[in-house]
């Protein structure tokens, strides 16, 4: 019997498989070492293999695609449906097995080697811009305790980093100097390497089309872009801009019953740091567009003048996934519509 899917529940050293014929038979259902995986594979006739799209998942999809599998990565979530009572990994590669079969399941696009390597820059970056903001928060705290009070923004935190901290140290008791002195050359380090990573990515981002068309787009910028593109990749599979924006969690809860529609808050379900990046582009936008109202689309000053500022900027979050949808899917530079 040739087994025609196969569900793949991974871990970091044990794996469980559970394969299926074209009868819907049960194959097999068995655990595999790390070491076993590629060689057990190898035997197989090419199948369709459903994984949970999570840790390690695209570098197993990409060998097993070697090995001339149909891999498929599901997200975890709609997996958790068809695990039947219990808890065990047996469960949870039937589970795996079972979803991958369904005809309207979702599936995330394999990432490529290259595409990690940049989200791998911004993961690091986004740990330490997270570092640096807890560093600032412990050195403005405990300056305040000496009556010490720095204005807000990372911009003054970095100058007394650097040169403010010589001069305050006259205000500061012997054993704080120190303390003060030791945050005060993390928050450098720490400024320094962020710096450093945007660099790299801004590097990365001039060699890749899919970015450069992407920062086309106003409010879109090479961290941004570069993101999108090594997550998305060329944004296939998602049939249109409103189902990208809902993937970004940028789209209204809709609890609608009995006829009567009722749109709540942005569902906020999808990809957290791809969603802060744009809602963040879109702040500093509407601080130009109330600059000058004129220069641009109409309906961003429309909304601004009806709704709050931070309720804008998701608002024009919004749109702008929808506009990535299209530059992306379509292959083209973004050109603004004529009014």
């Amino acid at each position: 019997m040739q087994v025609t899917t196969v569900g793949l529940d991974l871990a970091k050293n044990v794996f469980q498989v559970h394969g299926i014929t074209s009868a819907g038979t049960v194959a097999f259902n068995r655990s595999l070492r790390r070491a076993q995986m590629l060689r057990f594979f190898e035997r197989l006739e090419p199948c369709v293999v459903g994984m949970e799209a999570c840790s390690t998942s695209h570098h197993w999809a990409r060998e097993l695609t070697r090995l001339g599998h149909q891999v498929r990565l599901i997200p975890p979530s709609y997996v958790k449906p068809y695990v039947k009572r219990g808890k065990s990994d047996a469960a949870d590669a039937e589970a795996i097995c079972e979803a991958v079969t369904r005809p309207t399941m979702r599936f995330v696009e394999v990432k490529s080697r290259e595409q990690q390597a940049i989200l791998s820059l911004h993961r690091a970056r986004d740990l330490i811009v997270r570092q640096r903001t807890q560093t600032i928060n412990m050195l403005r705290g405990l300056l305040a305790e000496f009556g010490i009070v720095l204005p807000k923004g990372v911009g003054h935190a970095i100058r007394f980093a650097r040169h403010g901290s010589s001069q305050a140290s006259t205000a500061l008791p012997e054993d704080a100097h120190g303390v003060i002195d030791d945050l005060c050359d993390a928050l450098v380090a720490l400024h320094v390497r962020v710096a450093s990573y945007g660099r790299q990515i801004a590097a990365l981002a001039k060699h890749d089309p899919n970015i450069a068309r992407l920062q086309t787009i106003p409010g879109v910028g090479p961290i941004t872009a570069s993101a999108i593109a090594a997550t998305i990749g060329s944004a296939h599979q998602f049939r249109s801009g409103r189902d990208l924006a809902a993937w970004l969690g940028l789209t209204p809860l809709n609890r609608s019953s009995g006829g009567k529609e009722r749109l709540g808050r942005v569902s906020k379900m999808g990809d957290r740091y791809i969603r802060r990046l744009l809602v963040v582009g879109m702040t500093s936008r509407i601080k130009q567009i109330k600059r000058r109202p004129e220069a641009y689309d109409p309906w961003f000053s429309s909304i601004l003048d009806r709704k709050p500022a931070k309720l804008a900027a998701v608002a024009m979050a919004n749109k702008t996934a929808r506009i990535v949808w299209a530059v992306l899917s379509r292959g083209e530079n973004y050109r603004l519509r004529a009014t």
